[in-house]
């Protein structure tokens, strides 16, 4: 190539960067306060959505409104608001939203058909945020698995028990099964065999002064203890009383060996398991 090609070449080369430069230049001064007005507006619509979050937040605390609730309420606010405020500023741009919203709308409709099983976990998290069948710290039994409710999300509920163990169950699972809510307390069931030869009022007796003394158990509802069978070589009397969940082994433990020292030292007796065999001979 002669000198005078590589000149145009050159000429051509700086023509574009010019025509590049020239419509950039025209793009920011035409666009610019456009630019400058959205991005103003945006940032005043994050601030402000935060200043409404914490705002709703504080209100719901202060009419004591469930935890798990208020945050459900106070983040919608926000994202209400980071919503409207993202509309004006492509506004203020002179970008149409219509055909954004039907882009959106087409893709959730995929999004929503490939994440049946998630989206199904956030409807049923919605449905345990507003109905509240439950709130954080009561104890819960769910399909089998009991625990004290440590966090309710969109997606799962977490538990956690006496041995620090978390357990999360996805909330599809809990939205229209059989739920049992014991609030902060768990039953502790018990059944402790006499003799025969013993009083069973009195025996009821001291059990029940033995419970009465443990500071942890429930006064209400109140300790029961009656008969409950009448075993081959017991009366077995049954116990049932409400013990913290958190500690809820330490409790029973407890219990067991003030109750069984209490029967020991006024003397009633707690029989073991009996049987008596005969020898029969063949007659001659």
């Amino acid at each position: 190539m002669d000198e005078t090609g590589l000149q145009e070449d050159l000429q051509q080369e700086l023509q574009q960067l010019q025509n590049i430069y020239t419509m950039i230049t025209e793009f920011m001064v035409q666009y610019s306060f456009q630019i400058l007005g959205a991005l103003v507006i945006f940032i005043i619509g994050l601030w402000l959505a935060g200043k409404m979050q914490r705002f709703i937040a504080a209100l719901c605390i202060k009419h004591d409104v469930d935890v798990t609730l208020s945050g459900f309420i106070s983040n919608v606010v926000r994202l209400l608001v980071i919503m409207m405020v993202a509309v004006i500023a492509l506004g203020k741009l002179g970008i149409s939203v219509a055909p954004f919203i039907a882009a959106v709308g087409a893709l959730a409709l995929g999004a929503g058909l490939a994440l049946q099983g998630m989206l199904s976990n956030y409807a049923a998290g919605v449905t345990i945020i507003l109905t509240r069948p439950f709130v954080v710290g009561d104890t819960v039994k769910i399909q089998g698995v009991i625990g004290v409710v440590k966090v309710i999300s969109l997606a799962m509920t977490i538990l956690t028990n006496e041995d620090g163990d978390e357990i999360s169950i996805p909330n599809k699972h809990i939205v229209g099964e059989v739920l049992h809510n014991s609030f902060e307390y768990m039953l502790v069931e018990s059944t402790i065999g006499i003799s025969y030869d013993d009083n069973p009022e009195q025996a009821v007796k001291i059990l029940a002064v033995a419970l009465a003394n443990i500071d942890e158990i429930a006064t209400e509802p109140a300790a029961q203890i009656g008969i409950e069978a009448f075993g081959d070589s017991s009366i077995n009397l049954g116990v049932r009383f409400w013990v913290p969940t958190k500690n809820y082994y330490e409790v029973k433990y407890t219990a067991n060996l003030k109750m069984f020292q209490a029967l020991k030292q006024d003397g009633i007796t707690i029989p073991f398991p009996q049987r008596e065999v005969r020898l029969l001979s063949d007659a001659v």
